[in-house]
């Protein structure tokens, strides 16, 4: 019988030996005392997701059955678990495999070259019988007819004999994006347990039309100019106000901030420059030009549109922070008044944060609209009432720009600028 010593000795010397043939390499770091369980992302909801999918984790490393399905994007955990799980199955003795997708496609055509150290049929066999395979980033691969071949003949014949089986999707890839062939084996409910670690979302939801994405982005507080030099001093401190007020906002959004003023004033840069300090910060954001969010939202009930309604219209509802700009400059059709109701009554209900830019008067918005808007309980007016900046450039020096008094709206006041 082998002392304590020499037993932990042979213990370790095994677990090196399931760790070399493992191909995990330096994720054995990769476990379930290090993973948090309610994952990285702030939001309740993502936790949430997280969470169960940590528990179906666990639950699968101590009795590996049928298939575990991870989806979400970069960054929400799913290596983290598949590995864990791998290394939870090397820990007790038992053989595990984990392969990235396309560096597993490449073994297998590294077997076909003369100094191979093992067959293609070897590493084939090995693979499709092992008792656990971990695929990663599944969706990235190269797509050659061979590589499709090989790949949906190894996860067909563990899908035939229901072998363990742990599968990550890869970040930007939905099952519903997946051929056929693929979906329904991954997600049958039969053998397949399917966890979404996060829900998808776009950092940005770009429905910017021809202001474009690049402008957008390039909207910050740093290149945000509050003491324009040809302002009288009324307007500079007014426009330094909404600043402030904004950069506020961005650091800790709660209820809604409603700026308003004429084409031009700074209105969506302020905007904009909320959510990329959001997003630098790791939150996330809707950015909607409402125009073209109304057809974006009509035009999903083409045939063949990539995504459904309901599909964009709860990821606008429900995101952790909105900015509608633009408000008031799309059709006043009954069909686009009612979906914005749907939209802000949900929001206002909800008391999700909301930045809402506008060149109107909120007298002049639907009743039902601005009542909520306007309601000092949650929204904060500020009226911004310097000029269009366009006015300030060289070319436009003999033009001389309006000079808006402030408007009278309902609403939080916080000085002049806002009732």
């Amino acid at each position: 019988m082998p002392c304590r010593c020499a037993h932990e000795k042979l213990e370790d010397s095994r677990l090196q030996r399931l760790q070399s043939h493992s191909n995990l390499g330096s994720l054995t770091r990769l476990t379930f005392d290090n993973l948090v369980p309610q994952g990285k992302s702030d939001d309740p909801a993502n936790q949430e997701r997280f969470l169960r999918a940590y528990r179906a984790a666990t639950t699968f490393a101590a009795n590996p059955e049928g298939w575990l399905v991870f989806t979400g994007p970069s960054g929400s955990g799913k290596t983290h678990l598949a590995a864990a799980i791998a290394n939870q199955r090397l820990a007790v003795g038992h053989r595990a495999i984990f392969e990235g997708v396309p560096d597993l496609l490449d073994h297998l055509r590294s077997t076909f070259s003369p100094n191979s150290d093992v067959s293609y049929d070897e590493l084939f066999l090995e693979l499709q019988g092992t008792p656990l395979l971990v695929l990663d980033d599944l969706g990235i691969q190269s797509s050659t007819p061979w590589a499709e071949e090989k790949l949906f003949q190894l996860i067909n014949q563990r899908y035939v004999a229901k072998l363990p089986t742990v599968i990550n999707v890869a970040a930007g890839v939905s099952l519903d994006d997946l051929e056929e062939k693929w979906r329904t084996r991954l997600a049958d409910p039969g053998l397949s347990q399917v966890n979404q670690l996060e829900a998808r979302q776009r950092s940005l939801l770009d429905c910017s039309g021809t202001m474009g994405l690049d402008l957008i982005k390039s909207m910050t507080f740093d290149n945000f100019d509050p003491k324009r030099i040809n302002l009288p001093p009324e307007q500079r401190h007014n426009l330094e106000q909404a600043y402030k007020i904004a950069r506020g906002f961005a650091e800790n959004p709660d209820g809604w901030l409603i700026l308003q003023g004429e084409n031009g004033c700074g209105k969506t840069h302020l905007a904009a420059s909320i959510a990329n300090y959001r997003l630098r910060n790791g939150h996330p954001v809707s950015f909607v030009i409402v125009p073209d969010f109304l057809d974006h939202l009509r035009s999903t009930f083409a045939p063949d549109s990539k995504v459904t309604y309901d599909e964009l219209f709860e990821r606008v509802k429900n995101t952790p922070l909105l900015i509608l700009d633009d408000y008031g400059e799309h059709s006043s059709t009954s069909w686009a008044q009612e979906k914005l109701y749907q939209l802000i009554n949900h929001r206002y209900n909800a008391r999700l944060p909301m930045v809402v830019t506008m060149c109107c008067g909120l007298d002049e918005v639907e009743t039902r609209i601005g009542s909520r808007l306007a309601d000092p309980r949650l929204s904060l007016v500020f009226n911004i009432m310097a000029p269009d900046y366009r006015a300030d450039r060289p070319a436009a020096r003999n033009v001389t720009p309006p000079h808006p008094g402030p408007r009278r709206n309902k609403g939080r006041s916080a000085d002049n600028g806002k009732r």
